[in-house]
C-alpha cells in the first residue's frame, strides 16, 4: 500500500480512494468525468517509482490532506477483520423485508443485527420472529437479531437508516412518490447524522429511505455542520455515507431486458447510473450504446414501481432486497455493488466497491451521447434538495 497525498476540494468526493488512473490525482474537483477515462484530460502528476509501482499493482491510495479528518479516512479503508455488526433503524415494510433478507443471506459477513423502532412491540415481534428462523441442527449459522436502544444505535459497523415519516398512500395520485418524502424524511436523517457525529461513528452510514440520494447529501451536511452553521468536516466522511437505491433499478432494468430481446445487451453490457428516481439513466450497453433504446428502458425502469401501485400494493419488497440487502452484503464482501457515492458535492449512483486501498469507482470509456446523459443527471442532482 502506498499513499499519495493530494491537495483538492475537501468536500467534493471521497477523502481516500483507490487510484486506477494517475490522472485522477490531478482532478481538483471530482465530477461525472471521474467515471470516464476518456474525459480525464488533466496532466497526471509525476509519480515516484514507488507510487508508480503501487499504481501498477492496484495498491495506490489517493488521500485528500485538505480534509481535517484525512487520517481517519485512511483508517476507514482498513476496517477491522471478521464479521460486522449491523444496526437497523425502523422495522416497517421496508425494514422488515430487509431484515429478513439479511438474516437469511448474511451469515458469512454479519455477526448480529440490532433493531430499533419507536414501537416497542414491533421490535419485540421482529426479534421473536427472527429468533425462530434457523437451519435445523445449525442454530448458530445465521446472524442473531436483538433489540438495540437509541443510545447504542452507533455502536456498530453499519448503521442502516430505513425510517420514514410518511409514504403517499396507494391511489393517492402522487406520481413522484420518492420526492414527496423529501421534506418529511430530511429532518429525520439529519437528526441521526448529528447523532453519528456526536458518537464519533467510524462505520458505514447507509441510507435506504426515499429519496435516497438527496438524503445522503443532507445526512453528510448535517453531520459536518458545526454549532456556528458552517461546514467543518468533523462529522461523517463523505465515503462513510452511501445511498442504497440503485440496486433495484439495476434489477428492474434486467427484468425488462429479459422480456424484450431489443434490450438483451443490457444483461451483459449495460450499466445503471444516477439516483433512485428522476435523473436515473439506464445504458442499454456501454460498448454498443443506443440512446433511443436506453431512453425506453430507463422509462420502463422508472415506472416499474407505479405498476405495482396500480395493482393496489406498495412496491417495497424488491427495493428492500435488491437495493438494500443484496447491495449491502456485496459491499461488506468488498466486491462490486450498485450504490450512490460522493461525487462533486452530490451522491451519484454507480458501480463501486470498498477496497483496502480506499473506495474504488468504476472507470469506463463512455460514448459521447451517454456521457451527456450523465451530465444531465449530475445537474438534476445538484438542483434537488
Amino acid at each position: 500500500m502506498y499513499y499519495y497525498l493530494e491537495n483538492r476540494d475537501a468536500w467534493a468526493g471521497p477523502v481516500a480512494f483507490r487510484v486506477t488512473d494517475a490522472r485522477q490525482l490531478a482532478v481538483k474537483t471530482p465530477s461525472v468525468s471521474w467515471l470516464d477515462a476518456g474525459r480525464l484530460d488533466t496532466v497526471p502528476p509525476s509519480l515516484s517509482p514507488e507510487a508508480s509501482a503501487a499504481l501498477a499493482a492496484g495498491t495506490l491510495t489517493g488521500v485528500c490532506t485538505q480534509h481535517p479528518r484525512w487520517k481517519q479516512a485512511v483508517e476507514f479503508t482498513t476496517p477491522r477483520p471478521g464479521k460486522k455488526r449491523v444496526h437497523l433503524l425502523a422495522v416497517g415494510d421496508v425494514g422488515g423485508t430487509l431484515l429478513t433478507a439479511l438474516k437469511l443471506l448474511g451469515g458469512d459477513c454479519i455477526s448480529a443485527i440490532g433493531i430499533c423502532d419507536l414501537n416497542e412491540n414491533t421490535v419485540a415481534r421482529w426479534t421473536a420472529e427472527m429468533g425462530q428462523i434457523a437451519w435445523p441442527w445449525d442454530y448458530g449459522g445465521l446472524p442473531e437479531v436483538e433489540p438495540v436502544g437509541p443510545e447504542r444505535l452507533f455502536a456498530c459497523d453499519v448503521f442502516i437508516f430505513a425510517a420514514t415519516k410518511a409514504i403517499p398512500a396507494v391511489g393517492s395520485g402522487v406520481q413522484d412518490v420518492r420526492m414527496a418524502q423529501l421534506e418529511a424524511n430530511r429532518p429525520l436523517v439529519e437528526s441521526f447524522a448529528r447523532q453519528a457525529r456526536a458518537a464519533d461513528f467510524r462505520g458505514l452510514f447507509m441510507v435506504l429511505s426515499d429519496p435516497v440520494d438527496p438524503l445522503c447529501r443532507a445526512a453528510w451536511r448535517a453531520s459536518n455542520t458545526g454549532a456556528d452553521g458552517e461546514l467543518d468536516g468533523l462529522g461523517l466522511l463523505p465515503e462513510q455515507v452511501q445511498g442504497f437505491g440503485l440496486g433495484v433499478m439495476t434489477a428492474r432494468a434486467a427484468y425488462f431486458a429479459k422480456q424484450d430481446p431489443r434490450f438483451a445487451a443490457y444483461l451483459t453490457e449495460g450499466r445503471s447510473f444516477g439516483p433512485h428516481g428522476k435523473g436515473l439513466w439506464i445504458a442499454n450497453s456501454v460498448q454498443h450504446y443506443d440512446d433511443a433504446l436506453s431512453q425506453e428502458l430507463t422509462k420502463q425502469t422508472l415506472e416499474a414501481n407505479l405498476r405495482i401501485r396500480d395493482l393496489g400494493f406498495k412496491p417495497y419488497v424488491a427495493p428492500a432486497v435488491s437495493s438494500g440487502a443484496m447491495q449491502l452484503l456485496l459491499a461488506l464482501r468488498g466486491v462490486w455493488h450498485c450504490s450512490s457515492v460522493p461525487l462533486g458535492g452530490v451522491w451519484f449512483g454507480m458501480r463501486n466497491r470498498f477496497t483496502p486501498y480506499g473506495l474504488e469507482t468504476e472507470l469506463l470509456e463512455l460514448p459521447d451521447t451517454l456521457f451527456a446523459r450523465l451530465q444531465e443527471t449530475e445537474h438534476i442532482l445538484h438542483s434537488t434538495g
